[in-house]
């Protein structure tokens, strides 16, 4: 049996990711001014008054979650014998139905599935398989088949909605900026609500750096690159301003679990609660690579990333109460896993997926798609029967109207998938 906490081989790429994120982020609408760990779009805007309106939150499972662990197709014979090991028996799946079953870890997340807040959609994923990790999020992040223009569809969702702040889409968390946030619209990011603050401005600070920093910039507004910068400094001032009254929100963060994942969940509804006009937020969990170590329900790592994973979404929506009726969280991954485990018990780069919808909306306490059924060969993949587009794009419909889903997903051809109630 292998070691669980041994390092995973997989995959040179993925290391790369934060530095090619790190030369996108620097990109994002021309420039970007950095203050402690808050990084503020250049583009000019004006932080807006809180719209108490519809609210997304974006789940990226980084590093390819396997949909066929967290969602069982118990029903289909081939699942369990491509999976001797590894498979979770049916007997153990909790809300289970004639087909399907949870994964026991994601017991935290039982009662959202009972009171209808919580569905998943199986067999979804791009329209064509790419076993690259960088590659398919960027292709599932840009969400534009074919197009070389570097563009993300939440950019795009917050471009076409009503304000110009750069506080209408937040990427939370210790790791860098989604790709889907890239493009023309003004975004922000942070690792914490409280690190969004002019750094060396504290208690022993009455205001003299920040006073400081406006004079010295103020003297280069006209029209050259300084100008450019100066106002892409007006705009951070702007931003940290705008975002303040989510610092003067009470810090709930200790009745979560104390991953990073979860921590970042409780900066993001201590923003809701603030209600300072953010619409959009993406949240990074990984790692998902299981080539080596998935393991059973005794040991191994998707027991404890599932856990992990359901346990934060689950204190995330507790924390809310009320305001959770203006929030819709999805959760997505670049791609799966193979149907057949490994020497290793693990998983090896696959297709299909399966994506969670939970909070307002949602018409839960269903599996949702078209299953394909599995075949049981060394290679086999679960096929795409959905392609995610459909997926997100009936989110966007529905609690963002205003954005054109022609625009937001450019040559999808849109049929609802059903999960949005009414």
């Amino acid at each position: 049996m292998p070691d669980p906490s041994a390092p995973q081989p997989c995959c040179e790429e993925m290391a790369r990711l934060t530095r090619r994120g790190v030369l996108r982020g620097l990109a994002l609408a021309g420039g970007a001014a950095t203050f402690g760990s808050a990084v503020v779009t250049a583009a000019p805007a004006s932080a807006t008054e809180g719209s108490s309106g519809s609210v997304l939150v974006v789940l990226s499972m980084r590093g390819a979650a396997d949909g066929l662990s967290l969602v069982v197709p118990h029903g289909d014979p081939v699942y369990y014998a491509a999976r001797p090991r590894i498979g979770v028996p049916r007997e153990r799946l909790i809300a289970a139905d004639a087909f399907y079953g949870l994964h026991p870890a994601l017991a935290p997340l039982l009662p959202l599935w009972n009171g209808g807040r919580l569905a998943a959609v199986h067999a979804t994923g791009l329209a064509a398989p790419n076993r690259s990790h960088f590659s398919a999020m960027e292709e599932v992040e840009d969400a534009n088949p074919g197009s070389t223009v570097r563009e993300g569809w939440l950019n795009r969702v917050v471009g076409l909605t009503p304000g110009d702040s750069p506080l209408q889409a937040v990427h939370m968390g210790e790791t860098l900026p989604s790709t889907a946030l890239f493009g023309p619209a003004p975004t922000f990011a942070t690792r914490s609500v409280d690190d969004v603050k002019i750094t060396g401005q504290d208690q022993y600070d009455t205001g003299g750096r920040r006073s400081s920093l406006e004079t010295l910039w103020s003297r280069h507004s006209g029209t050259d690159a300084k100008g450019l910068l100066a106002r892409g400094m007006g705009e951070t001032f702007s931003a940290v301003d705008g975002f303040s009254p989510a610092r003067a929100v009470p810090d709930t963060s200790g009745s979560y679990p104390r991953s990073d994942l979860a921590q970042a969940l409780a900066d993001v509804a201590r923003t809701i609660k603030a209600d300072v006009g953010v619409e959009v937020f993406t949240v990074d969990h990984g790692d998902w690579d299981m080539h080596s170590g998935l393991g059973t329900l005794e040991w191994g790592r998707m027991g404890t990333n599932a856990g992990e994973w359901a346990a934060a979404i689950a204190a995330f929506f507790a924390d809310l109460g009320r305001v959770a009726d203006r929030v819709t969280l999805v959760t997505m991954s670049e791609f799966g896993r193979r149907v057949a485990e490994n020497d290793n018990y693990g998983l090896d780069h696959g297709y299909g997926n399966v994506m969670f919808v939970a909070g307002a909306g949602v018409a839960g306490g269903r599996y949702y798609g078209t299953f394909p059924g599995l075949a049981a060969t060394l290679d086999a993949d679960l096929l795409v029967t959905t392609d995610y587009r459909q997926v997100l794009g009936e989110i966007v419909t529905r609690r963002f109207p205003a954005a054109s889903l022609s625009r937001v997903f450019p040559g999808l051809s849109y049929s609802p998938v059903g999960f949005m109630g009414a």
